[in-house]
């Protein structure tokens, strides 16, 4: 990802964008499970009632009934959000806990079936199972995502077809999605390839214009197909609920001090995305054939195998790429006081992702034991502890 490569002149055809508030707010999705079975559960309603009185409906059910999906409030700071997360993750296993559960923070749960669950009866949801059938039924996955605050419409629009080519590097920082029914998949992040079969999901499309956006978008509603642009769910988006670039693309990360990593690396690439259209210049756009060649690699491999560097033609090792995206955005971090969590990506580099660790834990266990059941079991224990570790 050199700067060279990178960056290209923009022209002077568009009119200057407003400076966007570069506001951030951060979506969690977790799994509710017993301690006892370690299988997933269903929280009565008095639950998720008693976490929405204390979060002040921040909270809400998600698809599965064995799912619940956290908001912060819209934040100024990457330190705020880090207040936020650690409020909402202490809360729900607080109320939790009350009734014998307790929360995960992983795209997939080791073990469970999807077979065996229930979707949230609601009229949304609703639309969603009848719509879906099958490919529904298999949306037993959490995932995180991450509104910057980009008000200018014409810029989210040139915005989303730039910031796709970091979209890989996100998700591979962010995998937490080793096992799916019981197997091990061989893959870092499985939860993509549920999510991939619903249509209008993957990498974005290209638009020209905010109001080409809006005319494909209005065909589909029109034509009865979707309800709104809430139904488009790519990897990044014009939020249609707010004047936000929603980033879509990354597993749950199992620690919060990951999650707020990832934040502070999406708002400082915005806010790089920015800088350089200020200056005339942008981020070269690549085709979704290439983007996707590195989208399946982070699936695949995560950090550990590289990506491709479309400029030098060639694999780069993962902490390379790393480092250079540190450099791009260097300026960025400095300006938005988050220097320290963007850094805390090469820990990451270090301990491995969440995926890593379920890996480890499962073939330590599987191996001391004998017992696959009781690998499976270990890996639960260790998410519960790492959902809600160090408060």
């Amino acid at each position: 990802m050199s700067r060279i490569d990178g960056l290209h002149k923009a022209g002077l055809d568009r009119m200057p964008f407003s400076e966007p508030s570069l506001t951030i707010g951060v979506e969690e999705e977790y799994l509710i499970v017993d301690p006892v079975t370690r299988d997933l559960a269903e929280p009565p309603d008095e639950a998720f009632n008693k976490c929405g009185e204390r979060l002040k409906n921040l909270v809400k059910p998600e698809f599965m009934k064995s799912q619940i999906e956290v908001a912060t409030r819209v934040c100024g700071t990457i330190k705020e959000i880090r207040n936020e997360l650690i409020e909402l993750r202490s809360v729900i296993a607080e109320v939790m806990g009350e009734y014998d559960l307790a929360p995960i923070a992983a795209s997939t749960h080791p073990f469970a079936s999807w077979e065996t669950q229930l979707h949230t009866d609601k009229e949304r949801y609703n639309i969603l199972a009848e719509n879906m059938q099958a490919v529904a039924r298999r949306l037993l996955i959490n995932g995180m995502h991450v509104h910057v605050g980009v008000e200018d419409n014409e810029m989210r629009i040139e915005m989303m077809s730039q910031v796709a080519y970091f979209l890989p590097h996100l998700l591979a920082l962010s995998t937490s999605s080793p096992f799916w029914r019981g197997e091990l998949t061989g893959l870092k992040s499985y939860r993509l390839c549920v999510f991939d079969e619903l249509p209008r999901s993957g990498l974005p499309e290209r638009f020209e214009s905010y109001g080409e956006y809006s005319r494909h978008v209005a065909v589909l509603v029109e034509s009865g197909l979707i309800k709104d642009a809430t139904m488009l769910w790519w990897d990044v988006r014009p939020s249609a609920t707010f004047p936000t670039l929603e980033m879509r693309i990354t597993d749950i990360c199992t620690r919060i001090d990951d999650t707020v990593c990832l934040a502070a690396i999406y708002l400082c690439i915005i806010r790089m995305l920015y800088r350089l259209r200020r200056g005339n210049q942008k981020w070269r756009t690549y085709t979704n054939m290439l983007i996707n060649e590195n989208r399946w690699r982070a699936q695949r491999y995560g950090i550990d195998e590289g990506m491709v560097d479309f400029g030098k033609g060639t694999v780069v090792p993962f902490a390379e790429l790393l480092e250079e995206l540190f450099e791009i955005i260097e300026e960025d971090a400095e300006a938005l006081a988050c220097v320290d969590e963007v850094l805390h990506a090469r820990n990451i580099m270090k301990t491995g992702t969440s995926a890593h660790r379920q890996l480890a834990t499962f073939e330590k266990t599987k191996a001391a034991s004998g017992d696959e059941q009781k690998a499976f079991h270990a890996v639960v224990d260790e998410l519960i502890a790492e959902t809600v570790k160090g408060f």
